[in-house]
């Protein structure tokens, strides 16, 4: 598969997620293109190639009951960002979004409007995005939200989310992790944002 078509893939898939929130099996497609990408060019004579056909049993299907290793980046920096950096004192969340999401958008600024209740816990905000969509999000939906201390924007350039975390069926998908790294709730879609908060402190 050539690289023009892999990015064309990846583009209708971007596209089509920027106008839903439900996430259904194209994070998967996208996943396993990108894989194929990088044995674009190589000589394939000889090489096995049943660990691509294994791809959608590599897609996190239930939530990591412990949190698992990762690499994202930060939006603005580009520092890179692992489960080392996560705080071991407090709750962790990590909100995986869609910046085309209304579900997302609702949820982001209903978030920023209650940012006093949220300073005991860290937050990652994790998409798949393109930055500068990642950037407008933040910049329309919640700017103040996304400049507090405890609140980091990630990028995940890899989708590393989907395979080692989970594979939502909606957007925003919101992981609540312990200081012991250990899955407290989970859920995905519309929540009502006190119910949300609560979980955030579970």
């Amino acid at each position: 598969m050539n690289k023009k078509l892999i990015l064309g893939i990846t583009g209708v898939v971007t596209a089509s997620l920027l106008f839903s929130c439900n996430s259904n099996t194209k994070t998967q497609e996208a996943a396993k293109t990108e894989a194929h990408d990088e044995h674009d060019g190589q000589d394939h004579s000889g090489h096995d190639h049943s660990a691509h056909t294994e791809a959608p049993a590599a897609m996190q299907k239930e939530a990591a009951k412990t949190l698992p290793d990762f690499t994202f980046y930060q939006l603005r920096s580009g520092i890179k960002v692992s489960k080392s950096d996560v705080s071991k004192d407090k709750n962790t969340v990590f909100i995986l979004f869609d910046p085309g999401c209304s579900h997302c958008q609702q949820e982001a600024t209903a978030l920023e409007k209650n940012r006093e209740r949220l300073k005991d816990v860290n937050i990652y905000y994790v998409s798949m995005n393109d930055p500068a969509l990642i950037l407008g999000f933040f910049d329309n939906f919640a700017p103040k939200l996304s400049k507090m201390e405890n609140v980091e924007v990630l990028v995940d350039k890899g989708q590393e989310f989907i395979q080692k975390i989970h594979v939502p069926e909606q957007f925003p998908a919101n992981y609540v992790y312990g200081a012991d790294g250990q899955l407290k709730a989970q859920w995905e879609g519309d929540k009502n944002i006190n119910e949300a908060i609560a979980e955030f402190h579970k």
